[in-house]
């Protein structure tokens, strides 16, 4: 059966769909410019540490919303990262 969603845990869940989704358009867009010199290497490696540092906290506290939406911005993050050295 189904359990209503209180109202914190839909905040939650609009925060992390939001925080994950906001690096779609910027790994979309690195993807077809190819171009990332505008973007900080060293910020956006420590903001993938620290989404890294919240998986393995998901991860313990068996929280499969901060797992999935982690995990995800991660991958778009890490994307990120590997066009920037590719393409400087």
């Amino acid at each position: 059966m189904l359990q209503a969603i209180s109202a914190i845990d839909a905040i939650g869940f609009v925060g992390a769909v939001l925080t994950t989704l906001c690096w779609l358009p910027q790994a979309l867009k690195s993807l077809r410019e190819r171009n990332t010199q505008a973007i900080s290497f060293s910020g956006t490696a420590a903001f993938a540490l620290g989404i890294g540092c919240w998986l393995v906290y998901g991860m313990a506290k068996a929280d499969a919303p901060l797992i999935l939406s982690s995990a995800v911005t991660l991958a778009l993050v890490t994307l990120i990262l590997a066009l920037k050295l590719r393409h400087g």
